[in-house]
């Protein structure tokens, strides 16, 4: 079911609601009733599109030419333009939907932008794609979400488990700094590198186990917050547009996918 601020999809008992005005973001997933995303205007689960996390002092090259974007989280540029733009609605059924958007100002290259979402009793499967309509660029995608810490009933708060090949060393920008280390235990605010992909469990104890992977070799691990916590699988790492840009051109589109499953727990 879709109007102009939402769409409905639905499996079994399973019911997931996209916002595509508010940038395209997943406003609710409900498992039996059990919401799983933080809720407000700014939660959920959010594409990170064409970059993901920030990017320095706004500031990126391409070839020759360099180019500023809006410091949204001053002094830095953060999580791309997509979640602040109304996307279009391209196609929306029972269970799955296709979303794009037009990139343009303040991303200085036009293009397209998609987002599948299809979802079953026991999975949901994002897709993202960038296409370029003249020059190439360098761009990023990925996702954002903001799982409940603790998902009600009396239950456990959520455990993060996932093992890294490395961290990306934080400098006090919050900017990578380019060197690789052992992973540090949390709070996190970091950047993790997994090159056989992003494999990572939300576990709420007794009540639901939720499997996070993707083809992506970078995931973003957040949970500073008391309310919720991020597992944000993304194609590169921050600041990556100048530090391991990846060229999108009219042949060679960017795709990225991610999927979550979950399983009930019985409460011990």
């Amino acid at each position: 079911m879709s109007s102009e601020e939402s769409v409905r999809l639905a499996a079994g008992d399973v019911e997931l609601t996209v916002h595509p005005h508010n940038g395209c973001r997943i406003a609710s997933l409900s498992v039996g009733g059990t919401e799983l995303l933080r809720q407000g205007d700014q939660y959920g689960c959010f594409p990170m599109v064409p970059w993901c996390g920030r990017v320095a002092e706004g500031r990126f090259r391409n070839g020759g030419d360099v180019h500023q974007l809006p410091l949204n989280s001053p002094p830095h540029a953060i999580h791309g333009t997509g979640r602040d733009t109304a996307w279009r609605t391209a196609r929306a059924e029972k269970d799955q939907a296709a979303f794009t958007y037009e990139l343009g100002s303040p991303w200085p290259y036009p293009g397209r932008v998609t987002q599948l979402v299809e979802l079953t009793a026991d999975s949901l499967t994002l897709t993202l794609g960038v296409e370029a309509y003249e020059s190439s660029f360098p761009a990023q995608v990925g996702w954002h979400p903001w799982f409940l810490r603790n998902l009600g009933d009396g239950g456990l708060d959520a455990r993060i488990d996932f093992t890294p090949a490395w961290q990306e060393e934080r400098g006090p920008d919050h900017l990578p700094t380019g060197r690789r280390i052992d992973p540090l235990p949390g709070p996190r605010d970091d950047c993790f590198g997994m090159p056989d992909g992003v494999s990572a469990t939300v576990t709420w104890p007794g009540q639901l186990e939720l499997a996070v992977t993707s083809r992506a070799e970078w995931v973003v691990v957040y949970d500073e917050q008391r309310e919720a916590v991020c597992v944000e699988p993304q194609s590169g790492p921050p600041n990556g547009l100048n530090t391991a840009p990846r060229l999108v051109t009219q042949i060679d589109p960017l795709e990225l996918s991610t999927t979550w499953r979950w399983r009930r727990l019985s409460a011990a």
